[in-house]
């Protein structure tokens, strides 16, 4: 009995997800957006994610993005921590102090 509840809530979870993944595709995605699921996905290793996101803009627009996305967020790190930018980007690429 309980694995035929189990089957039966997982179609209906399954047809909830389908739901929210046509809604996402019918309304248009904002390139910082894309860039901010993008980034998101890479860090927590989503494959699958990752492809369905490449797909809301085109590369140059997710390129554009994630390239501001990195700027904002070295900004951000070298105001918190009272450093220079380029100090906060090479630290996080593990680079010597230049």
């Amino acid at each position: 009995m309980w694995d035929r509840f189990r089957r039966a809530g997982g179609r209906v979870a399954d047809s909830v997800r389908a739901r929210q993944r046509t809604e996402r595709v019918d309304r248009p995605h904002n390139l910082f957006e894309a860039a901010a699921a993008y980034v998101s996905a890479c860090a927590e290793d989503d494959q699958e994610r990752i492809d369905e996101v490449s797909g809301w803009v085109s590369p140059e627009a997710l390129s554009f993005g994630v390239n501001e996305l990195a700027c904002r967020a070295v900004i951000a790190l070298a105001r918190e921590r009272d450093e220079s930018p380029r100090t906060v980007a090479r630290a996080l690429l593990g680079l010597p102090a230049a």
